[in-house]
């Protein structure tokens, strides 16, 4: 469990540190946020606001977990590592778009194939590398079995799987992005989500078929490769965002950017996927799902009968339309948030108990 609290200690103290220097850097070469005209009048004065912050928490993470495995000596997992590498791989491509936006100065960044080539390449990479390596159990780190608390059903095979992953790498992606439309909301919501998954990954560990001395009910333990390594993982990512957040709360004095949504909403699959709680995420990151939903709503809405169901989507600025400070909107929605964790949590615990 020591490596749990360095990862959380590590990746908090590095992003603590280094968001301020990262700050000073971006400000230096004037890569500032771009704002739409046509959003909430509080938002023009964000405009300039040194933005790709998501560089500090991805470093932040990365250096977290494997300072923590040379300093307690233990071996990294290949569950841990694939995370690392698809949130990694899905900074990449957000980088890439926000410094075409800021740097070039085109405002619409990477082309819509350029960045969907880029994000299948490295979901497809991440889904088929994920179905190998298997330990002395024979377990890979994913499953083909579809999973909720654990996997259940029969197995969708390789092809669907990869489908299947990909929908939720892009989903989560996706809703991360478009969350991240006011100061702090997307980390802090994120935070408690990886919060969750420590939690899983540890829960996991102690109940782990692996461990188990009664193997007659495999429903009452985790048939979960490498569940301790997914929660130091979850740690380092909770812990870096904790340190972004100190500089991205409101005032911010730096946003996120694709970058950093992107590679957020790839490790939240990425933990989902590989701690077989592919389901249970819609529920635990309850308010990246809501967002989502209002957009689609939103544009549905507006193609079938020409009307708008908000005032703005995403749902965030349709509150801040109505009235409401961008600061209550944000710890409003983060209340949301715990509430689903709490709700996620508690159907996690349930379906194990089921099984005891």
């Amino acid at each position: 469990m020591k490596q749990i609290l360095f990862s959380g200690a590590l990746g908090l103290v590095f992003s603590l540190i280094g968001t301020p220097l990262l700050i000073k850097l971006l400000a230096a070469r004037g890569y500032g946020q771009f704002i739409r005209d046509d959003g909430p009048r509080g938002h023009a004065s964000k405009r300039g606001t040194p933005t790709m912050g998501g560089i500090a928490f991805i470093l932040a993470t990365l250096v977290a977990y494997v300072l923590t495995k040379l300093i307690t000596g233990s071996q990294p997992t290949f569950s841990g590592v694939l995370v690392l590498f698809l949130m990694a791989g899905m900074g990449l491509v957000g980088f890439l778009d926000d410094y075409i936006k800021i740097v070039k100065q085109r405002s619409l960044g990477l082309r819509a194939k350029a960045k969907m080539l880029g994000q299948l390449i490295v979901g497809i990479g991440f889904a088929v590398l994920a179905l190998n390596f298997p330990d002395s159990r024979g377990l890979t780190p994913a499953s083909t079995r579809l999973s909720f608390t654990a996997d259940f059903g029969v197995s969708i095979g390789p092809v669907l799987f990869v489908i299947w992953a990909l929908f939720m790498i892009l989903a989560m992606s996706n809703g991360v992005n478009l969350t991240d439309g006011l100061d702090g909301l997307a980390t802090g919501a994120s935070v408690m989500v990886f919060g969750a998954y420590v939690f899983i990954g540890v829960w996991q560990y102690q109940e782990s078929c692996a461990n188990a001395l009664d193997l007659t009910n495999p429903a009452a333990c985790f048939d979960v490769r490498d569940p301790l390594d997914l929660a130091v993982v979850a740690s380092a990512l909770m812990g870096a965002c904790f340190g972004f957040l100190w500089w991205n709360t409101s005032p911010a004095k730096i946003f996120m950017g694709d970058t950093g949504s992107l590679a957020l909403g790839g490790a939240l699959a990425g933990l989902a996927i590989l701690s077989r709680t592919e389901l249970l995420l819609a529920i635990l990151g309850g308010l990246f799902v809501l967002i989502t939903l209002s957009v689609v709503i939103q544009v549905g809405s507006f193609r079938t009968t020409g009307k708008r169901v908000f005032r703005m989507a995403p749902l965030q600025h349709h509150f801040e339309l109505k009235g409401w400070s961008e600061v209550l909107v944000v710890v409003r929605f983060w209340i949301i948030q715990g509430m689903c964790v709490i709700v996620g949590l508690g159907l996690f615990y349930a379906g194990w108990a089921a099984g005891k």
